[in-house]
């Protein structure tokens, strides 16, 4: 009966803990000193994958989401390639990396790296708690330049694989910054570059097993896909035939008058436009099935070294995207649900199987998560919070009620959609020759956050327009209401957005919870 007693204490004692204390007394329940090794982290991000797409990802479905957590509520803070993962290394807000665009002067690789940005990042810190640090992939749009040099290999990774010529959209015919040294890839088979950086990610667990027993990894994987052109293996070349896009309620939607004038000027979509979005959208689904084997991959060579109990897997996207809905092409860089809400995934040691976690969570909130499953403290210039207390299967006492959306206009590169350069999504080319989508803030609130309101998704542009969306009657935004809200509500969210939009740090954490 003691014992029993005992136990029960234990137990809620248990319950009590944060995010960190759990993983560490996880390993000290598992006869593991103070001195042991530290969680393995796998950290998969792709490139542009909905939420609508990724649940049909059913490799990696079964993995990961079935063997782990599903945050379903999810956004990226800026919806557009560089500005996300330049927010996922430093875990900070666009406004305070100054990363907005994928090009200079607004941003890409080369701002990231005249500013010092890469020199406190998620990488660096782990590396210095002892990490061996690995990116296979993707790094930020842009990457290399000239001023880094073709060969160039951030601070803080132990060991590098990033296309650095040709055309890895393409997935054929690139070239690879191999530690140091410059491979080049063809057209066959074998060098489709989703497989090779599955089967180089693998090979990286075992010479970390092999020759680094007592260190733990961090290991980034970043395919293009399903990134347009969205390049399947030709495995896959004629899976999912004759399936067409989605088509929602805002599908090729006639733009009405409560809009603001941006998108009051779109044409609908010709029947030219949709076969496209048809193809492209066929194309994404057939990528995922080759990043699902990648999941397989990783996850099998984890078993087998039995490592997998022993190392958390994160799978997200860098962005949400549209295909045809509010009359857009293909494309990402607005507020509206398909480009923001991103999956998020994760299973590995203490994570409860089968849970769904409903807290407003982003992409800021990576960096402090990684360095709190590391043991480690970040800098104080971080803006997101730690995911550690629900990946411990509990709730923080305060967490956020909204977020802060972003948006620094069309990210237009100039040249083409060849080699390194990111291929124009169709949706921006034709922002930029209408001048459509201006600058703007906004936030995306949690339901109630408002007293009755639904959850909320709130937009102020540069023009001076507004929209107001309650999701909870409204989901595919068809609907704006701002004109006709109440003042007392429009009041409060100007107030909210004004004390998020130039805070940092611990102020903004703050700010996020305490809506006026």
């Amino acid at each position: 009966m003691v014992r029993r007693n005992h136990n029960k204490e234990m137990a809620m004692s248990i319950l009590k803990l944060n995010g960190r204390d759990f993983i560490l007394l996880f390993l000290l329940l598992f006869g593991l000193s103070a001195q042991a090794k530290q969680p393995n982290i796998v950290f998969i991000l792709v490139d542009d994958l909905d939420t609508e797409v990724f649940s049909h990802a059913d490799k990696v479905n079964a993995l990961i989401t079935a063997q782990g957590t599903q945050f379903a509520n999810h956004f990226v803070s800026m919806s557009l390639c560089c500005p996300s993962r330049a927010s996922i290394l430093r875990g900070q807000y666009a406004h305070n990396t100054g990363i907005y665009t994928n090009v200079l002067p607004g941003g890409g690789f080369a701002k990231f790296y005249s500013t010092g940005l890469e020199n406190s990042t998620v990488a660096t810190w782990l590396q210095d708690a002892g990490y061996r640090t690995a990116l296979f992939g993707k790094y930020l749009n842009g990457y290399p330049d000239r001023q880094s040099g073709l060969t160039y290999i951030p601070p803080g990774w132990s060991h590098w694989i990033s296309p650095n010529g040709g055309k890895p959209y393409d997935e054929y015919n690139y070239s690879l910054n191999e530690n140091g040294k410059t491979v080049a890839y063809g057209n066959q088979d074998e060098d489709y570059l989703v497989d090779v950086l599955s089967n180089k990610a693998v090979s990286f667990i075992r010479n970390t097993k092999a020759h680094y027993p007592n260190k733990p990894f961090f290991m980034y994987v970043a395919p293009y896909v399903p990134h347009a052109p969205a390049t399947p293996p030709r495995r896959y070349d004629h899976d999912f035939p004759n399936i067409k896009a989605p088509r929602p309620a805002s599908f090729n939607k006639a733009i009405i008058g409560d809009k603001p004038a941006w998108l009051r000027a779109k044409l609908s979509l010709t029947g030219k436009q949709i076969k496209r979005i048809d193809r492209l959208y066929q194309k994404r689904m057939q990528t995922m099935l080759a990043v699902g084997d990648l999941v397989e991959n990783v996850v099998n060579v984890l078993k087998e070294l039995g490592e997998l109990n022993h190392t958390y897997i994160i799978f997200t996207s860098d962005n949400g995207f549209h295909q045809g809905q509010h009359q857009f092409n293909s494309g990402k860089n607005t507020a509206f649900e398909e480009d923001i809400k991103v999956p998020l995934v994760v299973r590995g040691p203490g994570v409860p199987v089968g849970a769904s976690v409903n807290a407003i969570t982003a992409n800021v909130d990576f960096a402090p998560t990684l360095a709190e499953i590391a043991g480690v403290t970040p800098p104080s210039f971080v803006d997101g919070r730690s995911l550690g207390a629900f990946l411990a299967g509990s709730a923080p006492t305060a967490w956020r009620l909204a977020l802060l959306l972003e948006h620094g206009g069309p990210s237009i590169t100039s040249g083409t959609a060849g080699g390194l350069l990111e291929p124009q999504d169709p949706y921006d080319i034709q922002a930029e020759k209408t001048g459509e989508s201006p600058i703007f803030v906004g936030l995306r609130s949690k339901a109630q956050a408002f007293g009755s309101h639904g959850p909320i998704n709130y937009v102020e542009y540069d023009t001076g327009e507004r929209e107001l969306y309650d999701l909870s009657v409204d989901p595919h935004q068809l609907n704006n209401t701002y004109s006709t809200a109440d003042l007392v509500l429009k009041d409060k969210l100007k107030a909210y957005l004004a004390s998020l939009s130039g805070a940092s740090g611990q102020a903004l954490r703050d700010a996020e919870q305490t809506p006026p």
